[in-house]
């Protein structure tokens, strides 16, 4: 997937606002650490492998339930991170492929990982 021009002002939009880059960094920053870790199911509180409940991040962060929650649905709609519902919890997961196709954007035509065309 390339992103298109409009999907790259949503994802550089989104990320503009201090809370929403603050927010997707924790998302990403819990992803990691669960990746990173092995054996264990239970990765750190309120994480597990490749997701991170929300309601464990959401104290660090300094915003109102409401202001959170908008600031989630503009991430979701820029498509840098999954949410799901479980229960009361809601689960996040940042979309690495589109955080990737950002990071293209800024590499120049040499540096661009190229794909193998088939003959």
């Amino acid at each position: 997937m390339k992103l298109n021009m409009i999907q790259s002002v949503k994802v550089f939009k989104a990320l503009a606002n201090p809370h929403r880059l603050d927010l997707f960094l924790k998302i990403k920053e819990a992803h990691e650490f669960n990746l990173g870790d092995s054996g264990d199911e239970e990765k750190s509180e309120g994480c597990m492998s490749k997701e991170c409940f929300l309601n464990k991040i959401m104290g660090n962060l300094g915003i109102g339930p409401s202001t959170l929650s908008h600031h989630l649905k503009e991430l979701v709609n820029a498509n840098l991170i999954e949410t799901e519902k479980r229960g009361k919890f809601l689960i996040c997961r940042p979309n690495l492929e589109t955080l990737e196709q950002a990071k293209l954007i800024f590499l120049s035509q040499s540096e661009r990982p190229t794909k193998k065309r088939k003959n």
